[in-house]
């Protein structure tokens, strides 16, 4: 499996431009997955429901089936949250992975930068930014790959020429 990251500050646009890209990727016969790591407390079953109510009594693993999909809660109760390469582990078998968050793991990666959220570029600290999408042009030197933050078509051209294998170090 390859990876390939996608990085940019709260409120610039990153899940909106992966939604637009991934169905670019999987209409040229490509298996994609997504690993998106969160930074805060999250629920994907909700208070009152089965799975909720058994994981807080005290259950490791939570399995919630249907005849449309499955998926697991794993509580971690004081383990390690997982590297990268833990979570991509973790993953049915497809070609490409994208990864949105783990901004600071040496992958390659496209900045996504919008002018209106008022925060710094973050290429010039992480050499492992090898694009950048935005609606203002790169500083001067930037050096990197630029698109427009709504050329999904050539975006997905260039995550699917640039993924890569998973850093070791994941």
């Amino acid at each position: 499996m390859r990876v390939f990251g996608f990085a940019g500050w709260s409120g610039s646009g990153k899940t909106t431009l992966i939604e637009q890209v991934i169905p670019r990727l999987v209409s040229r016969g490509l298996r994609v997955s997504l690993i998106k790591h969160a930074h805060h407390a999250f629920d994907i079953d909700h208070p009152g429901k089965d799975s909720h109510r058994h994981r807080e009594a005290g259950s490791t693993e939570v399995l919630i089936s249907s005849g449309l999909r499955w998926a697991i809660v794993h509580e971690l109760r004081g383990e390690p949250e997982l590297s990268l390469g833990g979570a991509i582990g973790r993953l049915s078998p497809c070609d490409l992975v994208l990864v949105e968050g783990y901004k600071r793991l040496a992958l390659p990666k496209l900045e996504i930068h919008r002018s209106e959220v008022g925060k710094p570029w973050l290429h010039p600290d992480d050499p492992t930014i090898v694009a950048i999408a935005s609606d203002l042009p790169p500083p001067a030197g930037a050096g990197r790959t630029r698109f427009r933050l709504d050329e999904y078509d050539a975006i997905a051209t260039f995550v699917a020429l640039n993924a890569a294998l998973p850093p070791e170090n994941g």
